[in-house]
């Protein structure tokens, strides 16, 4: 298996639990965008939504994804709105393999309501806006995506061999060592 794997999908699809397993499996780094933003500006994603904006915000997304989709054979989490610009899509499109991380609406509800670093869910009616969320954005994971798999009830551990063996599928004869 050589290459990049970009993992994309809403909040709370499980991008970065997934995405670290898997580069554990395929003994590559892993990155998180939204990681790597904090890490680079010294604070939280709020503070920089606070301060900055969501616009603000996206720029430095997409200064640190066009970065990070130039590097070799890495892992990356990316934050569930990078796939809102075009640029983000393309360099994720061309510079690795993207698997769509795909989850019931109810199930992300579940996953991230009680979580407050979730800038765009600090609404009065957060519910609503995953709804919305999802409503904008599938449309955008499902065309950039290599594989799309639907998260759905199954443990983690079923997930990634899922997607380990549809990533053997679109590389015939890779092996976890290679």
């Amino acid at each position: 298996m050589t290459g990049n794997i970009f993992l994309v999908g809403l909040m709370g699809a499980g991008k970065t639990t997934v995405g670290k397993l898997i580069a554990r499996h395929f003994s590559r780094p892993f990155v998180d965008s939204d990681h790597e933003i904090e890490k680079r500006t010294g604070v939280n994603i709020p503070l920089i939504f606070e301060l900055e904006g969501e616009a603000g915000f996206r720029i430095r997304e997409t200064a640190v994804i066009e970065e990070l989709t130039r590097q070799n054979n890495i892992v990356l989490a990316t934050g569930g709105g990078a796939i809102l610009s075009q640029r983000n899509r393309d360099n994720l499109r061309n510079n690795g393999t993207v698997i769509y991380l795909r989850a019931k609406v109810e199930d992300l509800w579940q996953r991230t309501r009680h979580d407050k670093n979730r800038p765009l869910l600090q609404t009065s009616d957060p519910q609503a806006k995953m709804k919305e969320l999802f409503v904008q954005r599938d449309p955008l994971y499902s065309e950039i995506a290599d594989i799309i798999v639907d998260t759905g009830s199954q443990s983690v551990h079923a997930l990634v061999h899922q997607i380990e063996e549809r990533l053997k599928q679109l590389n015939p004869g890779a092996s976890k060592t290679d």
